[in-house]
């Protein structure tokens, strides 16, 4: 079982959910938890701890000039126009290239080999008794968040229940956490911007085939925007978390809802199993 928590646009409280979500069903079965925010992640200060690190790294070209005959077949190959040829060298711009292979492949002189670039991290912390939260971290300066994701996807392989938190928006990262997914809870707030973007996510979502509901976080009375959209859409309500100060004080000093009150690790608890039923083509 996969499920994302994801949101159109930042700050609706996406981590929030993810985190009390992965705390409440861990109280009761294995569950692993990961961050694929990773060019943000945050839900490690929820769960503080001394993690193992393994590195992420991708493979890029380098160029051989006493070999390089300048012909000029890898820059053609490229589509990304990460190598260009001139007269005077070969130059090669790292945040282009997609590590494919391909310019080593043709070129008629074996000027190009491969060396590994580290680009980032995983990191897996064990949190008794049940839960174990892995985070994926790009190194500053880097661009390839998807592969970082990609690693720590493949580090909760074989999981029998894993919950992503996504990076916001909707752009390459978080296909790369929502494809192959059961399900997505989408969690947005009533205001014109979160519903606006609320709809790329839904619209992605689709794209994607996964299933989604939505959790309103931030709700005020009378506010029934969200409420509406959701009906529109045909969008399954899964969760109505009020705009209250005690929620915003426990969240703001790193506590878990979940943990500090047992009604709202049960209101957790239940999101989990309506987004599982949901999963299976129910509500």
């Amino acid at each position: 079982m996969e499920i994302a928590v994801a949101s159109g646009k930042g700050g609706t409280g996406k981590s929030f959910v993810a985190a009390n979500i992965g705390y409440a069903i861990s109280r009761e079965r294995e569950t692993v938890l990961v961050d694929c925010d990773v060019e943000e992640p945050n839900l490690h200060l929820f769960f503080p701890g001394i993690p193992s690190s393994v590195p992420v790294t991708t493979r890029l070209p380098v160029i051989d000039e006493d070999s390089c005959t300048l012909c000029g077949k890898c820059a053609s190959f490229c589509r990304y126009g990460a190598l260009t040829v001139t007269q005077s060298g070969v130059l090669f711009l790292k945040d282009l290239c997609h590590s494919c292979g391909g310019c080593e492949i043709v070129c008629p002189s074996g000027a190009i080999s491969e060396e590994e670039s580290v680009i980032g991290r995983v990191d897996t912390l064990r949190i008794p008794p049940h839960l174990t939260l892995i985070s994926g971290i790009l190194n500053v300066g880097e661009i390839k968040s998807p592969t970082v994701i990609k690693a720590a996807r493949e580090a909760a392989s074989g999981s029998p229940l894993v919950i992503y938190d996504a990076a916001p928006g909707v752009t390459c990262p978080v296909v790369e956490t929502l494809s192959g997914c059961d399900v997505c809870i989408l969690v947005t707030e009533p205001t014109p911007f979160g519903l606006h973007d609320l709809d790329l996510a839904v619209q992605l979502a689709a794209l994607l085939g996964v299933p989604s509901g939505v959790v309103v976080n931030r709700s005020t009375p009378g506010a029934d925007e969200a409420l509406r959209f959701c009906e529109r859409h045909e969008l399954p309500v899964l969760l109505d978390i009020p705009f209250d100060r005690e929620i915003a004080r426990i969240h703001n000093r790193g506590g878990l809802l979940s943990q500090v009150d047992t009604a709202w690790a049960d209101t957790f608890r239940d999101l989990f199993y309506r987004a599982e039923a949901l999963s299976e083509g129910g509500l």
